[in-house]
């Protein structure tokens, strides 16, 4: 499977049983697999975004933080397939094409988040982890634990 920066995919519960961080969105929700993915490659990495319906829920969020700092750049809401949706950058997180269960499709088309709306997330991931590297904690999870996790997987199947 060719994975390309922009599109959805969804993950194996293996990966979160590797990794066994609790800070991880869970994989699943009723029965369904939860959440879908925004995906960034970025060489061997692939950073995979959480998508979530829930938009009154973090609306709240989204709205304290503006009002706290005047914007907020780690949860946007827009639409996706003609519904609100959230991405959720504070969740961010990094792992390996083998842990791809499958591409989400709306009626059997691979799903993209449109063009417009992927300059964004890559604007405000890129913004993040500038942040992130300076030591500002603006991800849930220690990234770094599992980006070094990750590389290793990697570079022992090499």
């Amino acid at each position: 499977m060719k994975i390309k920066t922009g599109y959805l995919y969804h993950l194996k519960d293996k990966y979160f049983d590797v990794v066994n961080d609790e800070n991880l969105m869970q994989n699943h929700e009723r029965g369904k697999k939860r959440p879908t993915y925004f995906t960034i490659k970025d060489k061997n990495i692939l950073w995979f975004i959480p998508i979530s319906s829930k938009v009154d829920k973090y609306k709240k969020i989204v709205d304290k933080k503006k009002e706290k700092y005047g914007f907020c750049n780690t949860i946007l809401i827009e639409k996706i397939f003609d519904k609100d949706s959230v991405i959720l950058l504070q969740n961010a997180f990094p792992t390996l094409e083998k842990y791809i269960d499958h591409m989400h499709t709306v009626d059997g088309i691979p799903a993209r988040v449109p063009e417009k709306l992927e300059k964004i997330i890559l604007k405000n991931f890129k913004d993040l982890m500038k942040l992130h590297n300076r030591g500002i904690r603006v991800f849930f999870t220690d990234i770094d634990k599992l980006k070094k996790k990750m590389l290793e997987e990697d570079n022992q199947v090499k």
